[in-house]
């Protein structure tokens, strides 16, 4: 797929509009969000990010529209997981609900400009070295064997401070209170940070391990660049939303490590196979391609949407028949 100069230009002047309009909308006077306010926005950006996929079929080509799809679904799967994450990191933080909204614009801005550099150095290497996806596929294999038997409610219930913000803490003196949604604070003629400073490195720093996961696994569904970013782009912009919509359905979803281990082996699987078929290690096969089977992108988005319907449905019959196994977090509703 060739990609003109001006596509990318105007994909990412589109998304730096989504943001601005974000902003002057709902970020112009804080305020708790509610659910049919986050409703209408999640359909908003996820019919945005449907007619963008509809755009790449029309003016593209049907590949790289599928691959844009299944890219966005994955994406999107694997950030609803992370919700959990950011449910447990407001709760500990005590964040104020009508201050959550901006910690999460702040958190998904810094996550695109990391994610955009990922995505710049994992295509280059990937230019480069086609092995690299023997490391990507062994990778992804042994992060959906960890996360397969991952238990959020006796793992993940506390939230353990990273590295990234105990070097803030030593640094830089922490108010003990919130001061509006500012970072920063004179107290005595002394300059603090906030905690909503440190709420904000916190998940900006997670959604960087996050990456981790997420930017091999798509690159093990397509290896164009310009799909990779809009698909994390607009799967990153709708996040937002996303949480205040699930809010408590979150603790319901008690299969979905078990549905995104399996997704993420499988790309695993996809991305070895590609790896021998494309096979130029000298000691392997004499440096020619493998005759091993390779898994096509139509058949890689029919498994992603099959096994969340799957894992999805599974969930909510075993909460309805047993309640007790619902994840719980303090604050959830």
């Amino acid at each position: 797929m060739v990609v003109p100069a001006w596509l990318w230009i105007a994909t990412i002047a589109g998304l730096l509009v989504l943001l601005a309009i974000d902003l002057v909308i709902v970020d112009r006077k804080p305020h708790e969000v509610t659910i049919g306010e986050a409703g209408r926005w999640v359909a908003f950006y996820v019919a945005v990010a449907v007619l963008f996929g509809a755009g790449l079929w029309l003016f593209g080509d049907s590949e790289a529209a599928t691959g844009f799809f299944a890219g966005y679904i994955t994406e999107y799967s694997l950030s609803v997981d992370n919700l959990f994450i950011f449910l447990i990191i407001m709760t500990t933080f005590k964040v104020p609900a009508i201050h959550q909204h901006k910690v999460l614009l702040i958190g998904i801005l810094m996550a695109l400009v990391m994610r955009g550099i990922f995505i710049a150095v994992g295509a280059a290497v990937i230019s480069q070295f086609s092995w690299v996806f023997y490391i990507f596929g062994a990778f992804l294999i042994y992060t959906a064997y960890n996360l397969a038997k991952t238990n959020h409610d006796e793992d993940d219930e506390d939230f353990k401070e990273n590295a990234a913000l105990r070097i803030v803490r030593r640094v830089f003196p922490v108010s003990d209170k919130y001061h509006e949604a500012k970072s920063f604070v004179k107290i005595d003629g002394k300059r603090f940070v906030t905690p909503m400073f440190i709420v904000i490195v916190a998940i900006g720093t997670t959604d960087l391990l996050f990456a981790l996961d997420s930017i091999p696994a798509i690159f093990g569904l397509t290896k164009e660049p310009f799909l990779v970013f809009s698909a994390n782009a607009f799967a990153l912009m709708g996040l937002r939303q996303l949480y205040f919509l699930l809010g408590g359905l979150l603790s319901k979803l008690v299969y979905l490590s078990v549905g995104l281990s399996v997704i993420l082996g499988f790309i695993g699987v996809k991305l070895i196979l590609e790896a021998l078929h494309t096979n130029t290690f000298s000691f392997l096969n004499d440096g020619e391609g493998l005759p091993v089977p390779t898994i096509g992108i139509e058949l890689s988005l029919g498994v992603i949407v099959g096994v969340l319907a799957i894992t999805t449905v599974a969930s909510l019959i075993k909460v309805k028949r047993h309640p007790e196994a619902a994840k719980h977090v303090a604050g959830t509703v």
